[in-house]
């Protein structure tokens, strides 16, 4: 309970003492008609903040702006690559010479994965995703940190299967799996003009399986905008390998980047790489599914070792 304020002793009329407080309550009374104003000011900041957001979205593109097709499903792309001008985002966290985003930008290429590796990679997700998965639509599997959705919540798979693990996935898988992240890491270390020395395995790095079923919880909505930087903090160069092929396994889960007058969409592919500096320069979603199953894996590097993760293993 707050301590109680004793009121001032009343002063004999005509004295200056009673005058010298005058200015003292005034204060007082003051600060009480300006806490009300101070609130209301907070709200209409942040009524403006939302709007201001919302009209950004609105000329971004927004679900029904222009639409540029970047990579289309059909384009076998050898690489192509797209330099943009880099965020401030990179300047609130340490910065490491040699790998830092200076050189911003996103690409994509159909040649580092071949799509066998790629359906073998998928048959990895598949079986681990078959021991559990999502009520809604969106179903995590993080093969680092063993998390998987189960219902509407997440599970440690390590724990939870023990050594049933042993029985679901082989070494060969998680052979693949290295094999498969190093290429994305050279890739993308070429891209950018670093050693891929530099850069490090980070978290959330994962397998991701989207349908239309209905969302249940604030993880199954996967289609808001966002910036990986702002988001997850350790990401600087972000890549996707996608499992499925746009409106063979699925409809609608295009990855859109989000830009002034006209958004730029990549078409996923099976074995198809998609990469870019993970800054607010590459503000992004992703298109609700509207049938079938997409299939993915995110990983994600960081210039800081200190955030650094190591690859699964299998024992």
């Amino acid at each position: 309970m707050a301590p109680q304020r004793r009121g001032a002793p009343k002063a004999p009329d005509g004295s200056g003492k009673a005058e010298r407080r005058r200015p003292s309550s005034t204060k007082k009374d003051q600060a009480q008609q300006e806490a009300p104003r101070r609130g209301l000011k907070t709200t209409v900041l942040g009524a403006c903040a939302a709007l201001t957001a919302l009209l950004l979205w609105s000329r971004m593109g927004g679900d029904d702006g222009i639409t540029e097709i970047l990579a289309r499903r059909g384009e076998v792309l050898p690489g192509r690559f797209i330099e943009v001008p880099c965020s401030e985002d990179y300047d609130s966290h340490r910065r490491f010479e040699s790998c830092t985003p200076r050189k911003c930008g996103r690409g994509i290429s159909d040649v580092v994965i071949t799509r066998e590796e790629a359906m073998r990679v998928r048959s990895i997700a598949e079986k681990g995703l078959s021991l559990g998965g999502s009520d809604g639509g969106a179903s995590i599997l993080d093969l680092h940190s063993g998390a998987l959705s189960v219902g509407k919540h997440f599970v440690n798979l390590y724990r939870y299967f023990g050594e049933k693990i042993q029985n679901i996935f082989s070494e060969e898988d998680f052979q693949l799996y290295r094999d498969v992240r190093q290429k994305v890491q050279l890739t993308i270390a070429e891209a950018f003009g670093i050693s891929a020395s530099s850069l490090y395995l980070t978290k959330p790095t994962f397998f991701s399986r989207i349908n239309s079923t209905e969302a249940q919880t604030a993880h199954d909505e996967y289609w808001h905008a966002h910036v990986d930087k702002v988001t997850y903090g350790s990401f600087d160069y972000t890549s996707l390998l996608y499992l499925s092929d746009y409106l063979e396994d699925f409809g609608g889960g295009r990855f859109v980047f989000m830009e002034e007058g006209a958004n730029k969409t990549v078409e996923p592919r099976a074995g198809r790489v998609s990469f870019f500096t993970s800054g607010s320069e590459n503000l992004h979603r992703v298109e609700k599914v509207s049938w079938g199953t997409r299939y993915a894996i995110t990983i994600a590097f960081t210039c800081n070792p200190d955030h650094s993760i190591t690859d699964p293993s299998f024992t």
